[in-house]
């Protein structure tokens, strides 16, 4: 059952997936609508019973799904499986590749008994050298040069989120769309592979065309060049720590005006962007001295009607009183498979002007098994009545 009046209504989804990218791609076609029935084993998804930092992955990933259990050990549960992805739209999996041919689910089986079917692998890599291998966010943060450009060679960082996992979860989403737009011209269902790997490739592909392009070794982001005369950290009269962006002429010239360095806007050997950055070891210093005799609301407010870009250094707490994440629409209301309620962040999109996810529900563990068996029975029933209506 899809969700009326969104764009995926009518599509159905099964999802067999654990952790966070094969579920990120699912909870995103469920907001848009998608009806998705999120398969399980009886003992569960193993996310489930994650603490830690692992506390907020079920059921941020998870939201929207209905949960249905099924032991493939049982005819009846296997027969329930078939009909389901006979009636479904999309397949949804993250298991290593060899797995789901033991069951029976292995890609190549599901093209010949559904060719209608969009099967969708979340994996750690794309076909070649490495497909055999496991995955991780860290893994592929190390492997991709991600990991050295966040921190340093010595000391290479990963980003603090499961950055890589969310984004191949979109990538997932962004081709299910393209098969669906494709299968509506008569075409029939699709094969994807998303690889973890590659989706880190594709975020660091900027600096490895800037190595192609000049055959300079690009610093990670600590050790970086500035392509900004201010572009820095700084510490306000409070103690608060603010960065401020100065990148374009406008803001260089408000800046300087604004903050009592219109000397430095006047200096003829600072005339362009190019001559201030080679300028910062005194550009910089100036500035420090001149920000740390503000206070930071006062000097937020200013930068704000300079329209010159700054942030607070934020930590993720700090976003639950933040303005803007609590304007109408900004956080969402959910509820957890134990009946608590909990907020997050709206889809990332305003459709027609309304924001997604308000009032999802974590499924709990095979609440929805009986409601979808007597679902698959009922269009079984309907699709008999509709071909001997069509016979007759």
């Amino acid at each position: 059952m899809s969700t009326p009046n969104l764009p995926l209504s009518g599509v159905r989804v099964v999802e067999m997936t654990h952790m966070v990218m094969g579920p990120t791609c699912g909870m995103i076609l469920a907001q848009l609508g998608a009806e998705v029935i999120k398969v399980e084993p009886p003992a569960g998804d193993k996310t489930r019973s994650l603490g830690g930092m692992g506390t907020s992955f079920f059921p941020l990933f998870n939201r929207g799904k209905r949960s249905v259990v099924l032991d493939f050990e049982k005819p009846e549960d296997r027969e329930t499986m078939d009909r389901l992805l006979a009636s479904a739209d999309v397949f949804l999996e993250n298991f290593r590749d060899g797995q789901l041919e033991k069951q029976g689910l292995g890609a190549e089986e599901l093209r010949r008994k559904y060719p209608h079917l969009i099967i969708t692998g979340h994996k750690g890599f794309l076909s070649g050298p490495y497909e055999h291998r496991p995955a991780l966010d860290e893994v592929v943060q190390m492997m991709s040069g991600l990991a050295a450009m966040t921190g340093t060679v010595a000391k290479p960082q990963r980003v603090g989120s499961s950055a890589n996992d969310i984004m191949g979860g979109m990538f997932g989403v962004i081709s299910i769309l393209a098969a669906l737009y494709q299968r509506r011209g008569g075409a029939q269902g699709a094969d994807i592979r998303i690889g973890l790997f590659e989706n880190c490739l594709f975020l660091v592909a900027q600096h490895m065309v800037e190595y192609e392009m000049t055959g300079n070794k690009p610093r990670s982001m600590p050790e970086r060049e500035h392509a900004w005369p201010i572009y820095d950290i700084f510490e306000t009269a409070g103690g608060e720590r603010i960065f401020i962006g100065v990148v374009t002429e406008g803001h260089w010239q408000s800046f300087c005006r604004e903050f009592g360095m219109q000397d430095l806007a006047d200096d003829p050997t600072l005339r362009t962007t190019t001559d201030r950055i080679m300028a910062r070891n005194r550009i910089i210093p100036r500035a420090t001295e001149v920000i740390k005799q503000w206070d930071a609301a006062e000097l937020s407010a200013k930068l704000d009607r300079l329209n010159i870009c700054f942030s607070p250094i934020n930590r993720p707490e700090d976003l639950f009183s933040d303005p803007h994440v609590l304007r109408p629409g900004g956080l969402v209301n959910n509820i957890n498979a134990d009946g608590a309620a909990f907020r997050v962040p709206a889809l990332p999109v305003e459709w027609n002007g309304m924001n997604l996810g308000e009032g999802l529900k974590v499924p709990v563990l095979g609440a929805d098994t009986e409601a979808v068996r007597a679902e698959l029975e009922d269009e079984k029933l309907s699709s008999t009545g509709n071909a001997a209506v069509r016979l007759a």
